[in-house]
């Protein structure tokens, strides 16, 4: 039996969602008016990473997200609504935008499962505007796709989105729309790495360590000055790895590598449309609302895996003694717990753990809270951004002097990143571990918090520690 014979046929839906865009449409003739018109339909199972590989083209912004602990992968290609912003009050006016789109949409085929409605793609930036105008991510970004495909626990869903107005040829929608899914189900059996044609193994790097070791040491002992005098208790300083290849680099293989290096992290891109991309793997979850039930996560002090697994005990218990990493960590704990009962939330703090990944482990303790409808996803980002896990503490005073530290332009490092669903679910992380793809370049970001007590050379390690796991990803 051939893959063509295995697919389902979406046609005998035909009749039903023409009459559904008919309708759609006799509102916009009525109403002088541009619709939304979501169309979501289960489909055979698919890998969403295959689907970027396919359809993703350089001009359209793109969102990739995968948690395989949660068993969900999603892409979106391209935008048929889009905001870019910046300033303080970004967070409120992409809250404003997803409500007047969702005021604006027509759905067919939504249900109560997962993924079946459509998702609003954000991208932050760290600070809420960028110094150094080449950056080429908005410090904040927030659009619907026109196309997302989604896996989850082995059900896999295609919403479409739709503009419609009065003067849409519906023969014509439908039949673009039966084309696209033609093209998707197609790819029931491919695979990442095959879809893909070039390969990032022959890559040849002109350089593998930081530029300055000694600027970073000597800005982490500056810190260590202000901390005594008590200018702030907490300052995360990151630094970059500036890589170039022989050949660009290969998107699909770097996300793919990541996957299977990370499996217990959130694998993330956003590509803005212009040929640059934000990749990465992160450990650390801003906020995740499933049901009005929300989690987030105290992730701070950290220290490497063993070779062994009696050098990994070790490494994990004095982890879990030491006064220096477990006083990082109870910062961030009382900053999550008091920027969420400002909001009115009531957070309860979980049992704390370590969080081992492959090449690191942190301190780490969740905390969980009820959100009521009446509070937005975006307004907790907005309370939450940024943790002292990612700034310091003050935040304020930790922010001003990171730009007085860092000569480089954060962007989407260590800032919000992830996706807000109609009913008010969200997934957002940290953009840590992580780097920005432009062509034959890729800049890498990683970074270690400053309390008192930290060592210079051990911040070192741990900042050269996170490139080098994320440097593997891309070669």
């Amino acid at each position: 039996m051939t893959v063509s014979q295995c697919l389902p046929d979406f046609r005998i839906y035909n009749k039903e969602i023409y009459q559904f865009l008919l309708a759609v449409r006799e509102k916009c003739v009525l109403n002088s008016c541009t619709k939304i018109a979501s169309i979501s339909l289960e489909i055979q199972l698919v890998d969403p990473l295959v689907v970027l590989a396919k359809l993703a083209q350089g001009n359209q912004v793109s969102f990739y997200w995968e948690n395989q602990a949660n068993n969900e992968s999603i892409v979106a290609i391209d935008a048929i609504a889009k905001l870019e912003i910046s300033g303080r009050d970004r967070f409120n006016q992409a809250e404003n935008f997803i409500k007047g789109c969702l005021g604006n949409i027509v759905d067919f085929g939504w249900d109560k499962g997962d993924f079946s409605q459509p998702h609003f793609y954000c991208g932050f930036g760290f600070f809420e505007d960028n110094l150094h105008q080449d950056y080429p991510f908005a410090a904040g970004t927030v659009f619907l796709p026109r196309w997302q495909v989604a896996l989850k626990d082995k059900h896999c869903r295609l919403v479409a989105n739709l503009l419609i107005n009065e003067n849409t040829n519906i023969n014509v929608i439908l039949q673009n729309l039966w084309t696209k899914i033609e093209i998707i189900q197609s790819l029931a059996y491919c695979s990442p790495v095959t879809t893909s044609s070039s390969q990032n193994s022959s890559l040849k790097f002109s350089q593998e360590l930081i530029a300055n070791p000694e600027k970073f040491k000597s800005s982490v002992k500056s810190a260590l000055q202000a901390i005594k005098r008590r200018r702030f208790s907490k300052i995360v300083l990151a630094d970059v790895l500036d890589v170039r290849s022989a050949t660009a680099f290969n998107l699909l293989k770097s996300l793919h590598n990541l996957r299977q290096l990370h499996p217990n992290c959130c694998i993330f891109s956003i590509s803005n449309g212009k040929g640059q991309s934000f990749i990465g793997a992160s450990p650390e979850r801003l906020i995740s609302i499933h049901k009005q039930q929300l989690i987030t996560d105290a992730l701070a002090g950290s220290a490497p895996r063993g070779k062994t697994p009696q050098e990994d005990t070790a490494n994990a218990n004095r982890l879990l003694n030491s006064d220096k990493e477990r006083h990082e960590h109870s910062l961030v704990i009382d900053f999550i717990t008091q920027q969420l009962s400002k909001l009115g939330l009531l957070p309860q703090v979980l049992t704390p753990r370590l969080r081992q990944l492959s090449n690191i482990q942190h301190l780490w303790t969740p905390i969980g809270a009820i959100v009521p409808s009446s509070v937005h996803p975006l307004q907790i980002v907005a309370q939450l951004h940024p943790t002292p896990a990612v700034a310091g503490c003050d935040r304020d005073i930790a922010c001003s002097e990171i730009r007085q530290y860092e000569s480089f332009e954060r962007g989407l490092y260590a800032a919000p990143l992830g996706w807000v669903d109609a009913a008010g679910n969200c997934e957002f992380i940290v953009g840590i571990r992580s780097a920005l793809i432009d062509g034959d370049k890729a800049r890498l970001y990683a970074g270690a918090g400053i309390v008192a007590g930290s060592d210079p050379d051990k911040e070192l390690a741990e900042i050269q520690l996170k490139l080098q796991a994320l440097l593997k990803a891309l070669v």
